[in-house]
């Protein structure tokens, strides 16, 4: 669950087309557009389908490549709901963040005053360092099944998880390091904030994040499905590879990923949040500048607060989140300034993950054609 790096480009995305003399009764060929030549390649190299949304100062297009399901030609929806993963942070540290913005929470506060019973270590652990990843909590995601155990895997898709079995999991390893002194991405931090939010404000963190983001901003798409294995229509079916074989993993039950990772979502919903949230209407400017405090991240670029950035060929910085669930592969960016964003969605087939670099390309495109 811990998302796929993307890694940008330093040269542009498309080579500009040498200059020619046109007759004119030849018309000019069209230039290429670099999102969809990007969501092309992803398709060529592992990807079933992808869908993108762009937003460039209030107008947005969609692009999508590849099929909603394999052996069948049914194009992939631009308004397809799907799994966003890790993406799931973000709504969580904006919940905290609002909290701290009431007076409810502390971040240089350690998690114990909070849940003095949470975890073991909870006087060395600081609700900053688990938003940022610097908590030195062991991830629980390394002891659950994935799809190398088979048959092991696909019976696991059906059990449901509480976040206190998963806090467990996290907490029968010690501590990786000592707190505040590095960032080492744990999922086991979010899973912990979730549980301060039901401590602080006594309801589940689903119910927070409905009542303070999505049914304000009407993103009706949003939601953590729970137990429920479903996807709602339209959708695009995600595949991982099964003893050599491709299995469809779009229903299972996410209880497993819980505040870490279970929303689901479409990319017109996502790009509302981070508008609202880069537009100040779910933090203050105080808070949402706790938000994009960072610290170097080993895998590349900076991480804040269940919030990172995303350089571009151009100059242009996003913010949002990467995702990776089983199956399916998302991003979330957009600039401070709310002018450029792109949201994405990419199912796996049986392959192995498309590379990071075309994902990277995708987002790239995105922000910068």
């Amino acid at each position: 669950m811990k998302p796929v790096r993307i890694v940008t480009l330093v040269a542009a995305i498309l080579v500009p087309l040498a200059p020619s003399i046109v007759s004119a009764a030849t018309k000019p060929t069209a230039q290429a557009d670099p999102a969809q030549s990007a969501a092309d390649q992803l398709v060529k190299h592992g990807a079933a389908g992808v869908q993108v949304r762009i937003t460039r100062n209030g107008q947005t297009r969609t692009v999508q490549a590849g099929a909603a399901e394999l052996n069948s030609t049914a194009p992939v929806s631009p308004d397809g709901v799907y799994r966003i993963g890790s993406m799931t942070k973000m709504f969580i540290a904006t919940v905290v963040l609002q909290l701290v913005g009431e007076g409810k929470i502390d971040l240089d506060v350690p998690v114990q005053r909070y849940a003095p019973a949470l975890l073991p270590d909870g006087d060395k652990i600081t609700i900053r360092m688990l938003l940022q990843h610097t908590s030195g909590l062991y991830d629980y995601v390394n002891d659950l099944p994935t799809e190398a155990d088979g048959q092991v895997f696909l019976d696991s898709r059906n059990r449901h998880y509480d976040l206190e079995e998963l806090v467990k999991l996290a907490t029968a390893k010690p501590l990786g390091f000592t707190p505040g002194s590095r960032m080492s991405y744990s999922n086991s931090n979010f899973i912990v904030a979730g549980l301060l939010i039901k401590a602080v404000t006594g309801k589940a963190w689903d119910d927070e994040i409905r009542n303070r983001i999505t049914t304000p901003l009407g993103m009706n798409q949003t939601k953590a499905p729970g137990d429920d294995p479903l996807l709602p229509d339209p959708h695009a079916h995600g595949y991982v590879p099964v003893s050599g074989k491709p299995v469809d993993v779009t229903e299972w039950n996410t209880t497993m990923t819980g505040s870490a990772g279970s929303i689901i979502s479409t990319t017109a919903d996502v790009d509302r949040f981070l508008s609202a949230l880069v537009g100040g209407r779910l933090a203050t400017s105080a808070e949402f500048a706790q938000m994009t405090k960072t610290v170097p991240d080993p895998d590349g670029g900076n991480y804040g607060l269940g919030f990172q950035d995303n350089a571009t060929s151009c100059g242009v910085t996003g913010w949002g989140h990467r995702g990776q669930i089983s199956g399916y592969l998302s991003a979330g960016f957009m600039t401070l300034d709310g002018t450029r964003g792109v949201e994405m969605s990419v199912t796996t087939n049986a392959g192995e993950f498309p590379p990071g670099d075309l994902l990277g390309k995708l987002v790239d495109s995105g922000l910068c054609a």
